[in-house]
């Protein structure tokens, strides 16, 4: 029986009682009183029993609810140490891919120049072969023209 039902009956028996004159007594059905008491006696340890369970899976629920969120803590930790090592891998990433491009550039740099002087070189050298076989060909056509003047010179002598 729920107790705070036994509290009310016995409200209600303290109210029914009779008072005594000039006094702040009351004159109480004893058996009915006793009957009440009892039942208090009985249901008590059945409430605290209540209770005490009720205490008992508010702790485990809350003990669970910790580890819950200790769990969920761990993971968020965890999932930002992740996040935290791919941004560092990304940056390092960054910074040798920049490194890379910038030897590329100057390796490039130095190989143009290179390729440069290659052709200055060839093209001077090919101008100095072509001065040569100009001044060859220049000659031979004197050569030729100082023949053929001097079978000009004399035709009667062929």
């Amino acid at each position: 029986m729920d107790i705070l039902h036994l509290v009310d009956r016995l409200e209600e028996l303290f109210n029914e009682s009779r008072v005594i004159p000039l006094t702040h007594s009351v004159v109480v059905d004893e058996n009915r009183f006793m009957d009440i008491i009892d039942q208090m006696r009985v249901s008590v340890p059945d409430e605290i029993k209540k209770a005490q369970q009720i205490n008992v899976q508010r702790d485990r629920i809350l003990a669970q609810a910790q580890e819950e969120a200790n769990r969920t803590l761990a993971l968020a930790r965890e999932k930002s140490e992740k996040m935290v090592e791919r941004s560092e891998l990304i940056q390092a990433a960054q910074l040798r891919a920049d490194q890379i491009i910038e030897q590329a550039k100057r390796e490039a740099g130095v190989t143009q120049k290179e390729a440069d002087r290659y052709v200055a070189e060839t093209l001077t050298s090919l101008e100095a072969e072509l001065t040569r076989v100009i001044a060859q060909v220049q000659n031979g056509i004197k050569t030729i023209e100082a023949q053929g003047n001097m079978t000009q010179v004399n035709p009667k002598e062929g």
